[in-house]
């Protein structure tokens, strides 16, 4: 269990993690989502003791992470996987480590052949695919069959194989009764492996509750509409409560009204609408109602150029 009370993290003026409190449960996968800057993995970081809190606390199954006499067996963490000696094998890495604990070469084995490293076991990381190092740190992060895992970006790398294969390791863990704490930015499969969700934007939580909820907390009606005069149409149903976004010169993003008082509108004012299609809410749409305004950087439309410019506050 991770348990966090008035968390906060601050590099010189700048505030990464500002005063969060938030408990991750174990026997679930706890989904940790924000924009790039928001605060994840300094959070981790904290977690596990690699950067010291400005304010407030947290405890890893009841105690801070440093106070563990054993922490490999306390708190897996995959949090940078490339942080390993290229010439180093991942056998004699993951030996190094368990040798800290008195871990035997039977659960190093284990690791092994459970993360699909037995044919690269023998081989120097530095000459690892970006998808093998990934391995490896998850490898590492199970060494101690420890009764918490954080895993910050496991996915990256990796083939859709590797990637199914993190989801089922997640879920299976959380199955066995363990905390399982993991950050994405693939929305599709958090959407299939996280339970609960916790997201933050800004250094602050925007959301912390069961993934359905965090969806339908989100679902505000949401409709695709092409017209050759989308502005006028855009004009025309632009009020309190509905939020009209271009996507291109012919094509809207309605949120908040229905299609049907889209359709009226259009009537009223003889625009022509050429594609109204009501569309259901995803976990990517509910991700991007929660953080707008909270991203660091937004991408502008493809008409402004496609750049990307600062969205400070």
């Amino acid at each position: 269990m991770i348990e966090a009370h008035g968390l906060a993290k601050r590099f010189g003026d700048k505030t990464a993690v500002d005063g969060i409190t938030f408990s991750v449960q174990p026997g679930k996968v706890t989904g940790f989502l924000g924009p790039n800057g928001a605060g994840k993995s300094t959070t981790m970081r904290m977690i596990v003791g690699l950067d010291r809190p400005t304010a407030g606390s947290v405890r890893v199954n009841g105690a801070p992470y440093a106070s563990h006499k054993a922490p490999l067996r306390e708190v897996g963490a995959l949090l940078e996987a490339r942080a390993v000696h290229p010439r180093r094998t991942a056998y004699n890495h993951l030996r190094a480590l368990a040798a800290t604990h008195g871990i035997g070469k039977k659960r190093i084995n284990q690791v092994i052949e459970q993360t699909g490293l037995g044919p690269v076991a023998k081989k120097r990381v530095g000459s690892f695919s970006m998808g093998m190092g990934q391995r490896l740190g998850i490898a590492v992060a199970l060494l101690g069959d420890p009764r918490t895992l954080i895993f910050d970006e496991p996915v990256n790398g990796l083939d859709p194989e590797g990637v199914q294969w993190v989801r089922h390791l997640a879920r299976g863990l959380a199955a066995e009764g363990r905390t399982v704490f993991i950050s994405s930015h693939l929305m599709s499969e958090m959407a299939v492996t996280a339970d609960h969700l916790i997201v933050i934007g800004r250094g602050r939580i925007l959301a912390d509750a069961p993934m359905e909820q965090v969806i339908a907390g989100g679902g505000r009606e949401r409709s695709l509409v092409r017209s050759d005069d989308a502005a006028a149409l855009a004009a025309a149903i632009g009020s309190d409560g509905v939020e009209v976004r271009r996507l291109a010169p012919d094509q809207l993003v309605v949120l908040g009204l229905s299609a049907r008082g889209i359709a009226e509108a259009a009537l009223s004012r003889r625009i022509l609408v050429t594609e109204l299609t009501p569309q259901t809410t995803s976990l990517e749409d509910a991700y991007m109602e929660l953080t707008h305004g909270e991203v660091e950087y937004e991408s502008q439309g493809i008409e402004q150029g496609g750049k990307e410019t600062p969205n400070h506050p």
